[in-house]
């Protein structure tokens, strides 16, 4: 088994050049290591597994799962079950020998860091605190001053990817001491490009490049591949902070090629992000899209929350700057999901005001306005005062602690720089004596002007009160549409007297919404209904009421009661009804319509199915595949019957829940997923149900928009 590996987990990320929203750098600085792993090593994994499960010595079990979680690290962590260290702990209270027990220790310490990792890079930053510091209290009681300075590392990268800057400074700082007092090159090379790191984010680019460069020295005499490429990456983003695009590609494509080269998947990710970004910036959109498509394949396969955010957001610009706004809204979306559920005020900051540019294009300024708030507010929790400060104290106290002395030369280059800075003054001020005779000069020109300006304000006053009056107008025009709407829809008391154990979980995505419940009482049976209107929103509303009345005459004036019969009438009146129009409608909706009477269940349905859980099963009941509305070739709804039995539970539901966008991916929730959800609540009440359905709902649909009306009604016979 190789010496125990010490993860130096950092993020260096950075503003953008083109658009202060569009391009932020992301960089994981690769594992520093005792003892470099061989690239055979990375298959070991079996092997540990293992002898982790034969072994008799508890010093043996713990450096297997040690080796487990090293080469987890090295490969893909997400495609093994992962040991956790309270396997460790256990062990550790058998009481071992006092020369075991401290073996165990160390084990125990490098098996916490770990895991630290692997929670950072899947962007349980917090977590990975908790990990980090547990690790990090161990080696300094076990006097581990390499071990200390690596965990030190792992703690200030984390801060700084929470955004808490001043933390991570102090955390760098302590690092590199240890690191100089022990002569560490590589630690110290670590350390350099991380403290550049800092000032390449308060843009202090020259500090920023004189410590990367001084990093690239040490990692180039060390022979470190990994070191090299990270301090080209990261010199080749201060030449792109300071718009020197052509050396900053160059230096990016150098990286690339040898991360490339040594297997490491996370970094090749970003460095095809770096690449897609100063294509971006050039103007070179179809190869920017490109480069961060590849980025996002790769860092979804690994996992890489942050770098997934990253790349969603490039993306969503590119889309964006090509005047393709659905696409560009739906990428910009999930980034800003995935970064308030990883908490990364940098990611949350760019996606945000990304988002509030897409808005104001679709000219929608409320949103707009929301989103560029939550940008301002991430901004200037990120560029306070007191971060400021720190960086500046840090700057000062590494000077000090490195003990430079200004010598004779340096003390009279001073002397002449202040001489050369009393003659700029003097210019200065004459040049100021002419610009207040030149402000005389123009100052009843301005006044004049002042008068002019005034009038114009005037004016724009009274447009912004017409503008605010109109709205207003709007917004209670939609709200008295809702009112309409509720109408129509049957009381919950109703529905409670002729259905007592059931629910109704209803959504609307607007004020007013295209999905409505239906339910009426007739010869002895109750009917009700989950239907979907074509759109949402208010022309949505416009067609539910068409349905709606539609259901209403094929039950009240047709006298029908057998579903198949109740859908073939409604939608030959919405036909009807469409037809009057000049216009060629083709509007209609999808439903679920059932008849309960006694335990005798009938069922039709266009597009939405019919489930029934009995004994943990789902009974599934698929519907036509023809909506209420134009169809060619239409066909008689088929009516489908059951024997209820006591306990069945029956569910109808619109598509707009299977559908809704969310999760740490951001992908569709999908019927799977709900119907493993309905099978785990069967012991609830309806109540209780409906409550834990919104909540899964509400908790998948994380900060995404709700894309759709949502409508489920669920009874239990």
């Amino acid at each position: 088994m190789k010496n125990i590996i010490y993860i130096i987990l950092f993020i260096i990320s950075f503003n953008g050049v083109s658009q202060e929203f569009a391009d932020k750098e992301y960089y994981l600085v690769d594992s520093l290591v005792l003892e470099e792993l061989p690239l055979e090593d990375l298959r070991l994994l079996d092997s540990c597994l293992k002898v982790h499960h034969t072994a008799k010595e508890d010093t043996t079990k713990i450096k297997a799962l040690n080796g487990i979680c090293e080469n987890m690290i090295a490969e893909d962590w997400k495609k093994y079950q992962f040991y956790q260290y309270e396997q460790l702990q256990a062990l550790l209270k058998n009481k071992p020998s006092v020369k075991v027990a401290k073996a165990l220790q160390a084990e125990l310490a490098a098996a916490l860091s770990n895991i630290g990792y692997i929670l950072s890079a899947q962007g349980e930053a917090k977590e990975a605190l908790d990990y980090y510091s547990r690790s990090l209290k161990i080696q300094e009681e076990m006097g581990d001053d390499v071990a200390i300075a690596s965990s030190l590392n792992n703690i200030a990268s984390v801060y700084y990817k929470l955004g808490q800057l001043k933390e991570a400074l102090d955390y760098f700082s302590r690092n590199l001491k240890v690191y100089e007092e022990s002569g560490f090159k590589k630690g110290i090379a670590t350390s350099l490009n991380n403290i550049g790191a800092i000032y390449d984010e308060q843009g202090q680019l020259k500090e920023a490049l004189d410590y990367y460069s001084r990093s690239l020295k040490i990692q180039e005499e060390i022979g470190s591949k990994s070191g090299i490429a990270r301090s080209l990456n990261n010199i080749g983003v201060a030449y792109k902070n300071q718009g020197k695009v052509t050396e900053a590609l160059e230096y990016f494509n150098r990286s690339f090629k040898i991360y490339k080269e040594i297997g490491n998947q996370q970094e090749t990710a970003n460095s095809l992000h770096n690449i897609g970004v100063i294509y971006k910036t050039r103007g070179q959109l179809k190869e920017a899209l490109n480069y961060h498509n590849r980025s996002l394949k790769i860092n979804e396969e690994i996992g890489n929350q942050d770098g997934i955010a990253g790349s969603l957001m490039n993306i969503g610009d590119i889309y964006h700057k090509r005047g393709q706004l659905k696409e560009a809204l739906a990428y910009s979306l999930k980034s800003l999901s995935i970064s308030q559920q990883i908490g990364s005020p940098e990611r949350i900051k760019y996606a945000s005001s990304l988002l509030s540019y897409i808005y104001e294009t679709q000219s929608e300024g409320m949103k707009a306005l929301e989103m560029y708030k939550l940008h301002i507010t991430m901004k200037d929790s990120l560029n306070n005062e007191e971060t400021q400060k720190a960086a500046t104290k840090q700057q000062a106290k590494y000077a000090y602690e490195k003990q430079k002395t200004i010598d004779d030369a340096a003390h009279e280059k001073l002397l002449a720089i202040e001489q050369e800075e009393k003659e700029k003054q003097q210019i200065l001020t004459g040049a100021i004596a002419v610009g207040l005779g030149l402000v005389g000069i123009f100052l009843f020109f301005v006044l004049n002007r002042l008068k002019v300006t005034r009038k114009q304000k005037d004016v724009i006053e009274q447009q912004k009160e017409s503008v605010e009056e109109a709205h207003k107008e709007i917004k209670d025009s939609i709200i008295y549409a809702k009112r309409i709407q509720s109408a129509i829809l049957p009381p919950m008391k109703v529905i409670k007297e002729y259905l007592k154990e059931s629910f109704i979980l209803y959504k609307p995505k607007d004020v007013v919404a295209g999905d409505f419940y239906w339910m009426e009482q007739k010869d002895g049976k109750v009917l009700f209904a989950a239907a979907d209107c074509t759109g949402h929103g208010v022309p949505g509303a416009m067609v539910s009421v068409v349905c709606n009345n539609a259901l209403n005459r094929s039950v009240r004036e047709h006298g029908l009661t057998v579903p198949g019969e109740i859908l073939d009438k409604t939608r030959e009146i919405v036909v009807q009804e469409f037809k009057k129009s000049e216009e060629d409608v083709r509007d209609g909706m999808d439903i679920a319509l059932c008849s309960i009477a006694g335990m005798k269940l009938q069922y039709a349905g266009a597009h939405n199915p019919l489930w029934i859980i009995r004994n943990s099963e789902i009974i599934e009941t698929k519907a036509n595949k023809q909506p209420i509305g134009q169809f060619e070739n239409p066909e008689p709804y088929t009516t489908h019957s059951f024997v209820l039995e006591k306990g069945d539970a029956i569910y109808i539901f619109s598509d707009g829940y299977v559908d809704q966008f969310g999760g740490e991916r951001g992908k569709k929730f999908k019927a799977k997923a709900f119907k493993e959800l309905l099978l785990s609540i069967q012991d609830k009440t309806m109540k209780e149900q409906k409550t834990r359905i919104d909540e899964a709902f509400e908790t998948w649909k994380g900060a995404l928009e709700q894309i759709d009306d949502v409508c489920v009604i669920g009874v239990r016979v």
